[in-house]
């Protein structure tokens, strides 16, 4: 085990402009010194030292197909010789097209006719969808979503993302949530099955609409108070909490007998993270928005949007100028995005992403049996979860997570004469989950290799 690492002087000089010149507002240091690094490829990033680190969490879910993709890059290459940029209140054809490609597809899933409107990122997005909630509720600015839910750190984002350390400086400007229990069934009640405590949560949310004095629903009008319920069918920074696969085709029945839309949030699971290209579909039900992001391109540019029901955003109800950003449905990302769905259509997609979900989750499940400290493991497709927590195998650790992160980054692992570093996200209602987002591409002996690089650690931690 190596004693901590000394930044080399080229990379102090960079650290120190950092330091006198940067907001720290859209920076976290997980680690002292923070790694500045040069250069990426597949499931891999180079620091300036040029040691390579295996990513395991691919910039939140954003690479979902590999540090430069090369037939994503070209895409984008081919793209900038021809239209780079138009303003966003004019046509061209990758908006058009990228349009109908999700949308025929929505049809198809969901049986329902719908459009879709860009933005600039995920955030923005939820910004957009809560407009098109709000205008076609009549104004209506309260909303449900879940406890251990992310949305965004925008105004309106924040307002419905169940920390309230996001909006404790800034207030509230406009919307406001009611957090409702997510089925976390490894932290619920004793002495139920998963989906037994799936249908519990919905019981208990439905319990809000039997009377008046519960607070949410005139029963003399039949009109609820909320406008739409915002869900990610999987948790992200929750933890990657996945839910019995009852819980959402429940909770649908609730929110359409008392007129609540149904919002999904898929910026961070879309794109086939789960092995479809929403992780709502794993759930039999149909969503009246979907808001989607980060992967759409790769994380080669900034483009995010929704998919809404007809009724909700047709010209008449949401018409020209409801909102508007200048880069949104940029040249350069519609034509990666155009690019992604063809790449992904050609072969199943799906199908290679749950095998390899499957063994990397055998792989974890081997773990968890010889480390008592893994506490929980789980996974959909490429969205996997590991629980770190203390000897008794449940309560958080919080503390030898920070320790097994800061140990991979030192990028002093050897596995097969290799050295390397690990990169690692942390999530969780306690901030004790290894949320694993691999890159799609990923390769079995890369699986092997990361399984070999996570015991490295588990030992470290326990040894420490």
């Amino acid at each position: 085990m190596s004693d901590i690492r000394i930044a080399t002087a080229e990379d102090q000089i960079l650290l120190d402009k950092e330091a006198k010149y940067c907001s720290y507002g859209d920076t976290v240091h997980y680690i002292e010194p923070p790694r500045i690094f040069s250069r990426c490829e597949g499931s891999y990033v180079w620091d300036t030292e040029d040691q390579a680190y295996l990513d395991l969490q691919m910039w939140y879910s954003a690479v979902n197909f590999g540090y430069a993709n090369p037939r994503l890059n070209n895409a984008l290459k081919q793209q900038i010789d021809t239209l780079p940029q138009i303003a966003s209140q004019y046509l061209h054809k990758g908006k058009i097209e990228l349009s109908e490609m999700i949308a025929v597809d929505a049809k198809k899933k969901f049986g329902l006719d719908g459009r879709v409107h860009f933005n600039v990122g995920g955030s923005q997005s939820i910004e957009d969808s809560l407009k098109v909630v709000r205008n076609a509720s009549n104004g209506k600015s309260l909303m449900f979503a879940f406890e251990g839910g992310y949305h965004g750190r925008t105004l309106g984002a924040s307002s419905i993302t169940s920390s309230f350390r996001y909006r404790r400086r800034y207030g509230h400007f406009g919307e406001r949530a009611n957090f409702i229990p997510f089925p976390y069934h490894f932290r619920g009640p004793k002495g139920m099955t998963k989906e037994e405590y799936g249908s519990h949560c919905v019981q208990q949310f439905a319990r809000l609409f039997e009377t008046e004095y519960n607070g949410v629903w005139d029963p003399k009008t039949n009109q609820c108070e909320y406008a739409a319920f915002y869900v990610e069918p999987i948790q992200g920074t929750g933890g990657y909490v996945i839910p019995p696969m009852n819980f959402y085709r429940e909770l649908k029945h609730v929110l359409d007998q008392h007129g609540i839309l149904m919002v999904s949030d898929e910026i961070q699971m879309g794109f086939y993270r789960t092995g479809k290209l929403w992780s709502i579909e794993h759930f039999d039900v149909q969503p009246d928005v979907i808001v989607f992001g980060k992967a759409l391109t790769n994380g080669l540019n900034p483009l995010g949007g929704i998919w809404a029901r007809e009724e909700l955003i047709n010209p008449k109800i949401f018409p020209p100028g409801s909102t508007h950003s200048t880069f949104a449905s940029n040249p350069l990302g519609t034509a990666v995005g155009l690019e992604m769905f063809k790449m992904t259509n050609e072969v199943d997609y799906g199908a290679m992403v749950m095998n390899k979900g499957k063994y990397f989750l055998e792989g974890l499940q081997d773990l968890q049996k010889r480390f008592p400290i893994i506490g929980d493991v789980d996974g959909l497709g490429l969205a996997l979860r590991c629980e770190i927590c203390g000897p008794d195998g449940f309560t958080p650790d919080k503390a030898t997570l920070d320790y097994m992160v800061e140990e991979g980054m030192k990028g002093d692992m050897v596995v097969d004469g290799r050295k390397l570093g690990l990169i690692l996200d942390v999530g969780g209602y306690y901030k004790n989950v290894i949320t694993l987002a691999p890159s799609l591409e990923i390769s079995y002996p890369e699986i092997d290799l990361g399984l070999k690089l996570l015991e490295q650690l588990l030992v470290r931690a326990t040894h420490r």
